[in-house]
């Protein structure tokens, strides 16, 4: 039998891999939400490709607006590949950290309340 702490981290190194693989398959052409915004304002068709030069125009003017940490999942242009893998292994290690500290802060609060019967 695998004990918890082997299974934990062999499911982080699969997803780390997984991650920086995908980062070499991924598609340059948009999908979903940046295709649909692109065939909206007329600059692709529905089931052409998109322009090299197409461009998301945005009106955030008096609108609540945020700069993601990792666009695109880089680290920036200068980086290539390299900051896509960095942006993964990172991205990735943190959502394990987040998971990791709901599990104890759950495990915390459920040794402090009991349910009924159990002692």
């Amino acid at each position: 039998m695998i004990d918890n702490k082997t299974l934990v981290i062999g499911g982080l190194v699969i997803a780390i891999l997984i991650g920086v693989v995908a980062v070499f398959l991924a598609s340059g052409d948009p999908d979903g939400m940046e295709s649909t915004a692109l065939i909206i304002q007329g600059q692709k068709s529905l089931i052409g490709p998109t322009p090299p030069d197409a461009e998301i125009q945005e009106n955030l003017e008096g609108k609540f607006a945020y700069s993601a940490p990792m666009p695109d999942y880089s680290l920036g242009e200068g980086l290539g590949s390299t900051g896509g893998i960095l942006a993964i292994v990172g991205g990735t290690v943190l959502a394990f950290l987040v998971a990791i500290g709901l599990v104890y802060a759950l495990k915390i609060a459920g040794k402090k309340n009991p349910p009924d019967g159990i002692l």
